[in-house]
């Protein structure tokens, strides 16, 4: 499965990428993760489902660093375009 979510809040200059890189690691799935110019990020992520999801709960949580206001996501087939995780 493929995650693509855009998080918008305090999320840049907090370390969200890279906690969101480490989360993503750790789970095991493949993607980045990127800071856009209009202070939101975005993230797309592939791997399992349940993984997936699970990234996509933690970044609706409080656990993430910064303060996510929202999460605009979707879900799709992976397309195999990532090798590992990267924030950019």
């Amino acid at each position: 499965m493929r995650l693509t979510a855009r998080v918008f809040g305090v999320v840049q200059g907090v370390g969200f990428r890279y906690w969101t890189m480490g989360k993503a690691e750790e789970l095991g799935l493949s993607g980045e993760v990127k800071n856009l110019d209009d202070g939101s990020v975005a993230v797309v992520a592939e791997g399992p489902q349940w993984k997936v999801h699970e990234l996509r709960e933690w970044l609706n949580s409080n656990r993430t660093p910064g303060r996510v206001e929202r999460v605009e996501d979707s879900i799709s087939e992976a397309e195999g375009t990532f090798r590992g995780f990267n924030a950019r």
